[in-house]
């Protein structure tokens, strides 16, 4: 039996906060910690947070500045640059990050929270490498976790000394894991785990994930393209498809936390004016919990059918409302961030355009799993989307991620915690 454990994130952008909402159900008091954000965190220390949180969203949306723009950005983004994978070599060298980060800490940067965690003595795990690195510093009492956010990780994740660490980490993939080793953690410390997917997506013996995909085949592949070639395949895997989906084909859109993109949003939705009106299909647009991208997606549509807003104040009434939609979502069309992992969930994935060097890899890999293709030209939405959609492109995609997919990211966490915890 599994006794809680405190789990550490942040809210900065949603890609922390996601993956720690899958582990709710371990934590202490059923909460999810906010390291930048606590009750009681010392205002020298929520001042530092401020002050990295609104620099992050600035560059993000700063990057749409034509020519400065994206010098600026190339700029920051060469400090969390992840190097070429081949040749194989130490990487353990270390950089920028860790030098500016360790300057904070020995300013007792993370002090309060660590030392005010620490004194109920149980596991701690964290969605970002500085909390990690704030409880090996101040020597946490307990075992200390990290899980990985992204398919592949910058030298960033790793501690000043890897090879000395005893923060634990748990990879999404192998790439990352080998990733990890490079940088110098020890092997014994590094566990391959998958990605913590919401298991209310899932079920029992994936009983639910195989009613969702059944009713979403039938729309991704109208024609039955994929179907008569791969007939045998999804008989075995999912038994009988229904004659009709319980959903019109929808296309889930989600911005990302800095709310960047919401104007590609307005491109799909005056793209598909004319399928939306006739309800041929539907578009659910994920505002997250940014107030003016919903105002702006309320105000810009106000005049087309079948159109849903996704919008909570909170993370994670957001997160129960998004990950409910997707249930009934066929195709999710988003940035390749940490929803990359949501394609093993069988959903297949539009990659918009990334943002950073974490998400050129994340989408390196959803394309090199076939879990989903880059968005072509802006001005042709309805063209080459339904042109893959008639010719089975999407149903393949689907397949592929609920045969390839790891899905048993929360289980195999949960295994690692109580293994290494004697508990």
């Amino acid at each position: 039996m599994l006794n809680k454990v405190w789990v550490v994130s942040i809210d900065m952008g949603y890609g922390h906060q996601r993956t720690a909402y899958a582990l709710k159900h371990i934590a202490k008091n059923n909460e999810i910690v906010t390291a930048n954000n606590y009750k009681g965190i010392p205002e020298k220390d929520k001042k530092l947070w401020v002050q990295s949180r609104s620099f992050y969203e600035f560059i993000s949306r700063f990057k749409k500045v034509p020519i400065l723009g994206d010098v600026t950005f190339s700029f920051y983004d060469k400090c969390q640059q992840i190097v070429n994978f081949y040749p194989k070599r130490d990487l353990s060298r270390t950089g920028l990050v860790q030098k500016s980060i360790y300057s904070l800490l020995r300013h007792n940067w993370g002090k309060h929270l660590i030392k005010k965690m620490g004194k109920d003595k149980v596991p701690l795990v964290t969605t970002f490498f500085n909390v990690a690195f704030m409880a090996e510093y101040f020597d946490y009492p307990c075992n200390v976790f990290c899980i990985v956010c992204d398919t592949d990780i910058s030298r960033g994740w790793a501690p000043l000394y890897p090879s000395q660490t005893r923060i634990k980490y748990f990879a999404p993939t192998i790439r990352a894991a080998e990733r990890l080793e490079l940088y110098g953690v020890k092997k014994e410390n590094i566990y391959y785990t998958g990605y913590p997917l919401p298991e209310e997506n899932i079920g029992r013996k994936e009983s639910i994930l195989k009613q969702d995909l059944r009713n979403r085949l039938v729309n991704l592949d109208p024609k039955k393209k994929y179907y008569k070639k791969y007939k045998i395949l999804i008989d075995d895997k999912l038994g009988k498809l229904p004659s009709k989906s319980d959903h019109p084909l929808t296309i889930l859109f989600s911005v990302g936390g800095a709310g960047a993109q919401k104007d590609l949003g307005l491109k799909i939705v005056n793209s598909l004016k004319e399928k939306l009106n006739s309800g041929e299909m539907k578009l659910i647009l994920s505002a997250g919990i940014r107030e003016s991208v919903k105002d702006f997606f309320v105000s810009k549509t106000k005049e087309i059918k079948n159109i849903e807003i996704i919008y909570e104040k909170d993370f994670e009434t957001y997160f129960t409302v998004f990950n409910k939609a997707l249930r009934r979502t066929d195709i999710l069309w988003t940035k390749p961030s940490e929803l990359s992992f949501y394609a093993m969930l069988a959903v297949p994935i539009i990659i918009a355009p990334e943002i950073g060097s974490q998400e050129k890899f994340n989408k390196r890999w959803i394309e090199n799993s076939g879990f989903g293709v880059a968005q072509q030209d802006e001005n042709y939405i309805e063209d080459w989307l339904f042109d893959w959609i008639n010719k089975g492109y999407f149903a393949e995609m689907a397949m592929d991620g609920f045969i390839k997919g790891e899905r048993n990211g929360i289980k195999n966490i949960k295994k690692h915690i109580i293994r290494c915890s004697g508990s």
